[in-house]
């Protein structure tokens, strides 16, 4: 039996085999859950990073109250999909592969946390499955406090005082070759924030690498010297299987993580085919989140750092699956560009 193993009434928290974070909670109904239950859910989530509840099956307005349990809610039962939902909650026809929502389904297929694109970063994330594919699909996470805990001393010297700039259209640009239209209302909204690369955990105080897909341009780097250091530090943090978890779906399960603490990202499957996760995003504690609002006079070297990168990347990214293009907003052609054999970016190397 695992020496971390929890047990509280019929609720059973086992760690994940073979790994260093992660645990399957069973016994349990979500929807049902008491206050003992989520003081040791609650605990376990903290210490192992990310928790599995297999055969949940919630409704949208279960999603939302477990995931209000954490926090103020970014969103609540929104459909993570390759399909459009229905007015009666089903989901039909699956979107095309260069239509915009696909673009920035396959750009998540890069390592990333959510929300640090935003003034404030996500504290929390929940998906529960619907419909997957019986093959590839995964849902992938890997622990930046052990990665931390792993560098070598020289190493964390190095990067203490570092801080990076984080922005949907550069992670969109570089990994995809995507350049999606800018709007307020958007995630491409034009801004970049500024973010500690070593972040200390506001709830346990353990240090852990903060990177992922959406940051760029250290201050005071060369750009060919900020893209390497922050490709090599994700590259560290996925370099060991036991701070990597890949989690193939099956309906029903249930799977909520840190995003303090854990990178993720999505795995590809045949995108003919209709995946449905159910997404509850839980907002960051303004606190300890808050990077600064756009109307912050700090906002301005961010905007004018995204738009110097993005001007590069627009010579840099024709090879790139999307070619360095914008989506047709009519969707003209986007059900016959779909190819199983080039769905994956030619330069997902590069992608930070």
């Amino acid at each position: 039996m695992p020496a971390w193993r929890r047990t509280v009434g019929s609720m059973d928290i086992t760690p994940i085999p073979d790994k260093g974070f992660g645990a399957v909670v069973t016994g349990v109904r979500l929807a049902e859950v008491s206050d003992d239950e989520f003081g040791a859910i609650r605990a376990a989530w903290l210490d192992r990073g990310f928790l599995l509840f297999p055969g949940q099956f919630l409704s949208d307005a279960e999603n939302v109250a477990f995931g209000e349990r954490f926090g103020e809610l970014e969103f609540g039962a929104n459909p993570m999909s390759n399909s459009r939902k229905k007015d009666d909650g089903s989901f039909g026809e699956v979107f095309g592969f260069r239509t915009q929502i696909m673009r920035t389904n396959v750009g998540n297929e890069a390592w990333h946390t959510d929300s640090t694109y935003k003034p404030i970063s996500s504290k929390c994330a929940m998906l529960s499955a619907v419909t997957v594919p019986e093959e590839g699909g995964n849902t992938e996470l890997a622990d930046m406090r052990a990665g931390y805990a792993a560098l070598d001393q020289a190493t964390k010297d190095r990067i203490e005082g570092l801080s990076a700039f984080h922005s949907t259209q550069f992670s969109q640009a570089n990994d995809v070759g995507d350049f999606p239209p800018q709007g307020d209302n958007s995630i491409y909204h034009g801004e970049a924030y500024l973010r500690r690369l070593v972040k200390v955990h506001p709830d346990t105080g353990v240090k852990n690498l903060f990177v992922g897909r959406h940051a760029f341009g250290i201050p005071g780097l060369p750009r060919a010297e900020s893209r390497a250091l922050l490709k090599s530090l994700v590259e560290f943090v996925v370099s060991d299987p036991s701070r990597v978890y890949s989690h193939h779906w099956s309906p029903g399960d249930t799977l909520f993580w840190d995003n303090r603490a854990l990178l993720h990202r999505a795995m590809p499957y045949d995108y003919a085919k209709p995946r449905v996760l159910i997404g509850t995003r839980v907002a960051g504690d303004p606190a300890t989140e808050l990077a600064y609002y756009p109307s912050d006079p700090a906002a301005e070297a961010g905007r004018k750092a995204l738009q110097e990168e993005l001007a590069l990347l627009r010579e840099e990214t024709a090879d790139r699956l999307y070619g360095g293009t914008t989506a047709d907003s009519s969707g003209a052609g986007a059900r016959t560009a779909y190819d199983p054999a080039t769905r994956m970016p030619p330069a997902r190397a590069e992608a930070t």
